[in-house]
């Protein structure tokens, strides 16, 4: 089997490789020399430069963000991170750059749909970063995955940019009532390196939401977002849990308003 063209490839991200023969290997996939004659043993697969672009787009993508984003902490970066580079994600990638065409497989695989396989292309485009990175470096690494990101990352700007639902509770609460929420640990459930967060968010006394998070700082959220919905604001965030709020006393529909919200008007 001859190995395809790749010059479509090096077009596409818009780079043009010294040495061919390390970006044909970002496309043999390990079947591919399972298959093949003892004379032909010394090429090799493109495990190892997909393990090296994998931790090439992890620390690229890592920093851009921590550069993007200076109020976001390590949580909300380590999210932001795993959208970019997850599994489906670096496929879509491959797909747009048609990286599966150029795929070297073993008939088995073949037949089996690997050359199409989020997982499979997902590791393709690993190695292709990987390869970029030893034969033209990191700035070239951050011109194509950048390039190709643009829109997912402008996307997430506008979204990271919103203010969150504590934010705009807080704006709601001091304008309609004349307080600011204040939030309170109701449970926390679970060993010390997996413990979840139940928090009561009050204005003036009264509860008002109740949210489980993994942190505090989630659940705060998650309660801020069922307080908006209560009051009839827009709150895309709010994600119904029925169980957990009738646990706490509020007797809300999922999807569904409660009656209009007052709070007391004395001091707190």
């Amino acid at each position: 089997m001859s190995a395809p063209s790749l010059a479509p490839v090096e077009q596409a991200i818009g780079f043009s490789f010294g040495d061919k023969s390390l970006l044909q290997r970002a496309f043999v996939h390990r079947s591919f020399l399972n298959e093949l004659l003892d004379e032909q043993e010394g090429l090799l697969d493109n495990e190892r430069l997909e393990f090296l672009g994998d931790t090439v787009l992890s620390y690229i993508v890592s920093e851009r963000l921590y550069h993007l984003f200076p109020q976001q902490n390590e949580g909300d970066l380590t999210n932001l991170r795993s959208d970019l580079v997850r599994r489906e994600t670096l496929a879509r990638l491959a797909v747009e750059l048609n990286l599966g065409s150029y795929l070297l497989l073993g008939h088995g695989e073949e037949e089996s749909g690997g050359r199409t396989r989020p997982a499979t292309l997902c590791a393709t485009f690993e190695a292709l970063i990987g390869a970029v990175y030893l034969d033209l470096g990191i700035e070239a690494v951050k011109k194509v995955v950048f390039g190709l990101l643009a829109e997912d990352i402008e996307q997430m700007q506008a979204r990271t940019h919103t203010k969150d639902p504590k934010s705009r509770l807080q704006e709601y609460g001091q304008a309609t009532f004349g307080f600011t929420p204040r939030y309170k640990v109701a449970e926390a459930i679970g060993p010390d390196h997996a413990k979840r967060f139940v928090m009561l968010v009050h204005i003036n006394g009264r509860p008002l939401g109740v949210g489980d998070g993994r942190s505090k700082q989630e659940a705060d959220q998650l309660a801020a977002a069922m307080a908006l919905h209560r009051a009839g604001q827009p709150a895309p965030e709010y994600i119904p849990n029925p169980l957990l709020e009738r646990r706490h006393g509020f007797d809300l529909l999922p999807g569904t308003p409660s009656e209009p919200l007052s709070v007391p008007m004395s001091a707190a």
